[in-house]
């Protein structure tokens, strides 16, 4: 991966600051300056060039916290792309100046979970934030499992789609989406349209449900078959059932979501033997009503997917360097790290943007 080389002298941290986006609650990310983080030994500090906004950091700060990703007072955001910028001692293969791109997690490859190959659902997963800041120090951890070079070609700002993009790869092979299937993707947020971007790609014939018209419009540029807006139907699992062979329903059902009602009519609307992947994560403490029948006679099969996995990250890189997932035409807005606060009250209050990039180096835009 190139020549390596010395660690890079560090000042003393009392005298090393950063600009970094920090959640305290509830609707509440301040950015300010924040000690640079050190770097130890096994650890790569990078500077990032792009950050992008998602789904999942809308729910933290319209809720305040995420149970298992960030608690706060923290550092904000896991999408990003950026260089290496210092090298911790013990670190082999990488150099300074490399370009690269990171998961947001890595799991410890030694508990029970991991032994059995399922290192999503590690019992020490370790998770990383901090996106929103200049500078993002990665754990000895991260940097063995989910560090990864860019091909030259590739942008930061398509880079930075993997993390999400990984996520749905794994979706896709827990799903096991087939040539000639009629799929329904429940949602057009960005998970739901990289999900219809992947099941178009491996040959299946694809619904979007969605609430907002830009959304859709861009399913259909993802490949998208069938679009059904929410609010212009009276009901959405005959709206998608009658958009299958005689009626029937669809072979899968991805609800990318997240809300119990609407894992109700995911598991609703799809055929006998149909597979339905509950893939939008619930608030806690939620619960969805399950007809009996639909599993003992109807003999579906409901799953859910949670994160991903080293191969799948790599895998989703693979995808966005070959075109075959044209991440540029996820990011529709632009903004600097000062912006950050003004860009989630904006995306809080009905900006549609699928995708915001945070250029961390930038200057206030002073449109937000």
């Amino acid at each position: 991966m190139g020549r390596e080389q010395p660690v890079r002298e560090e000042p003393p941290v009392s005298d090393a600051k950063m600009e970094a986006a920090v959640l305290y609650g509830k609707e509440n990310v301040v950015v300010e300056a924040v000690p640079l983080p050190p770097v130890g030994p096994g650890e790569v500090r990078v500077r990032i060039r792009a950050a992008l906004t998602c789904g999942t950091d809308l729910k933290v700060y319209r809720r305040g916290y995420h149970a298992r990703m960030i608690v706060p007072p923290a550092l904000f955001g896991h999408e990003f792309a950026g260089e290496i910028e210092a090298i911790g001692e013990g670190v082999t293969g990488w150099h300074i100046g490399q370009r690269v791109v990171a998961a947001n997690s890595a799991a410890c490859e030694k508990c029970f979970y991991c032994r059995k190959g399922l290192p999503e659902l590690c019992e020490d997963l370790l998770f990383v934030n901090g996106a929103y800041a200049e500078y993002i120090t990665l754990p000895k951890r991260l940097v063995k499992a989910n560090l990864l070079t860019l091909p030259e070609k590739l942008s930061y700002e398509e880079a930075a789609l993997v993390e999400p993009l990984a996520c749905v790869v794994r979706g896709m092979l827990e799903t096991d989406v087939q040539p000639g299937d009629t799929v329904a993707v429940l949602g057009a947020g960005q998970i739901g349209l990289m999900f219809t971007r992947l099941c178009t790609a491996a040959g299946a014939r694809v619904i979007c449900v969605g609430r907002r018209p830009q959304r859709l419009r861009l399913a259909q540029k993802m490949g998208a078959d069938a679009i059904i807006p929410i609010g212009q139907v009276e009901d959405v699992v005959q709206s998608v059932r009658d958009q299958t062979e005689e009626g029937r329903g669809p072979d899968r059902v991805i609800e990318a979501v997240g809300l119990p009602e609407v894992w109700e009519q995911a598991i609703a609307m799809a055929r006998k033997g149909a597979v339905i992947n509950l893939f939008g994560g619930c608030p806690a403490n939620t619960t969805a009503r399950v007809d009996t029948s639909r599993i003992h006679y109807d003999e579906v099969t409901i799953k859910g997917t949670f994160h991903h996995t080293p191969q799948t990250v790599r895998a989703a890189l693979d995808l966005i360097a070959d075109g075959t997932v044209p991440a540029g035409e996820f990011i529709e807005q632009r903004a600097s790290l000062a912006d950050l606060p003004a860009v989630f009250r904006s995306l809080l209050n009905g900006n549609c943007a699928v995708k915001v990039a945070i250029d961390p180096q930038a200057d206030p835009t002073g449109k937000w």
